[in-house]
């Protein structure tokens, strides 16, 4: 298991290696690299993809300090500056999207082109950040209990389900762990006035029935950034749309890093 210590973490990633130019991915909260399986089976032919585990999340060692979007940012240009990545194609799904934009802001020079999944640049809205405080606040007092399993696995895949598999990995997940990533992912502040400031290619792909993040935040984010290529609705798909709908998303994905990477 690929671990390394960076600023003060122990994170967790995943290099398909090869000669191929890279891409790097950041998941979603409360989901980890592993979401990304089915783009590294396309993918890792052709590029090098490098997936990582956000803090709190997945199987990176968390130092248990509060942190932000800022910080993960420069979490993902720490791992590019540890494997020998100069520039890079940055993206992800929700949180890891917010990352890469961020990364683009921080580091322009380092990042080639952006992937962009169920983003958006402005602030959380007060109504979702109340849910999931809530949400945290049950965490931290009963656990991971079932119906609050299924209403995330609802929101995020449409088919609590069929990615059910997913539960035993929530399970694991502290109260303490549960409240930082969600403070992460909705005290973020907003950035879209920013966005003109990034000039290179970028593509954004949203599901249709995502509730979580507005599929016309998606569209906005696509109209606001000044190099975005295209906004590529996922008809049928909630949050996670590269995880339900691989087959639709992937596909786009492969034809624009051929293009940018």
């Amino acid at each position: 298991m690929p671990l390394v210590e960076l600023r003060g973490q122990i994170i967790h990633y995943e290099d398909s290696g090869g000669p191929g130019r890279p891409l790097i991915l950041g998941h979603e909260f409360l989901l980890d690299s592993r979401m990304f399986d089915p783009q590294v089976l396309v993918l890792s032919p052709e590029f090098r993809v490098i997936r990582w585990d956000a803090r709190a999340l997945g199987r990176t060692q968390w130092d248990g300090k509060p942190f932000s979007l800022w910080d993960s940012a420069e979490d993902c240009i720490a791992l590019m500056d540890y494997l020998g990545i100069e520039q890079a194609v940055v993206g992800g799904l929700s949180l890891g999207g917010h990352c890469a934009l961020r990364a683009a802001l921080l580091y322009p020079e380092r990042v080639k082109a952006l992937v962009l999944m169920g983003t958006r640049a402005t602030r959380e809205d007060a109504q979702q950040r109340d849910i999931y405080m809530d949400m945290a606040k049950i965490w931290s007092s009963e656990g991971p209990i079932e119906p609050l399993l299924h209403i995330l696995a609802s929101s995020l895949f449409g088919e609590p389900q069929r990615f059910k598999h997913w539960f035993g990995r929530w399970r694991m997940l502290t109260g303490a762990h549960f409240l930082a990533s969600s403070r992460c992912l909705v005290e973020r502040d907003d950035i879209s006035k920013h966005l003109k400031d990034i000039h290179c290619p970028s593509i954004t792909f949203h599901g249709l029935e995502d509730l979580s993040v507005a599929p016309s935040q998606g569209e906005l984010l696509h109209l606001m950034l000044p190099g975005s290529t295209g906004f590529v609705p996922i008809p049928g798909a909630a949050h996670a749309a590269n995880l339900t709908h691989p087959e639709i998303l992937t596909p786009p994905l492969l034809e624009f890093l051929r293009a940018h990477a």
